[in-house]
């Protein structure tokens, strides 16, 4: 058995989730896939049982009925894969916004280098984000930086969703009390990660827009992230991180 898998939460991916499986798959770290979908109409859910039937013990399926949110979808998949024993869990998207070889040097930086996060960084070297309108370029670029402004947190990419976790980082952090469903999540998973002391390093990606189906951006998800960020920090004031 593997002792990693990676957690793709979908909706509405059926022109994309067929290809990242089998990428995945292919690579040479061999890690399982758990994919957690949220009631999909599109039969994604029913494309990935028909991978599972030829890919037997590699590929897992949580179904959910509706859209639940991406925050609830990780918590829910960060569960079963501690359930099963997995000592290195990803997060990454289902629309090769992230390259699945990327992969690879996340796990290095966990498994060689002993760091218990790597983040997958759009911002550490520079901007590398392709084929994303310029609005949204600086609206996320900026959002980062207003992330470290308030937090204090050394992350450059605060909303990145590309990421390695080793198993103790999750079995560390109370999964019961994540508050935040959208962008926000990914925020607050890595400030208090960081509150953890936790080794955390940033390893440069480069980040290409989906080219196919809908993004699930909206402005109530920025709206908790812009605020949600402030109650982080106060919370941040009155409790202690110890592990």
């Amino acid at each position: 058995m593997s002792n990693q898998v990676v957690i793709i939460p979908t909706y509405n991916e059926i022109e994309n989730i067929e290809a990242i499986i089998l990428r995945i798959l292919d690579l040479s770290i061999h890690p399982h896939i758990l994919i957690v979908d949220d009631g999909s109409p599109d039969g994604t859910a029913d494309k990935v049982k028909e991978l599972q039937n030829k890919h037997t013990g590699k590929i897992h399926l949580i179904e959910r009925k509706g859209k639940l949110g991406l925050g609830t979808a990780y918590i829910r998949g960060f569960k079963y894969a501690l359930e099963l024993g997995y000592n290195y869990i990803f997060e990454m998207d289902a629309d090769f916004s992230h390259n699945p070889n990327d992969l690879i040097p996340l796990f290095e930086a966990c498994s060689k280098e002993g760091y218990d996060l790597a983040i997958g960084s759009r911002y550490v070297t520079g901007v590398n984000v392709v084929n994303w309108p310029m609005g949204r370029v600086i609206m996320s670029y900026f959002a980062s930086k207003y992330v470290k402004f308030i937090t204090g947190m050394p992350i450059s990419d605060a909303t990145a969703g590309f990421k390695c976790y080793k198993k103790e980082v999750l079995q560390t952090i109370d999964l019961d009390k994540i508050r935040f469903v959208g962008y926000a999540f990914q925020i607050e998973m890595k400030f208090k990660i960081w509150k953890y002391k936790f080794k955390i390093k940033e390893v440069p990606i480069i980040f290409t827009d989906r080219t196919k189906g809908q993004s699930k951006m909206s402005n109530k998800i920025f709206t908790e992230a812009f605020f949600g960020v402030i109650h982080l920090k106060i919370n941040s004031l009155f409790r202690t991180f110890q592990r």
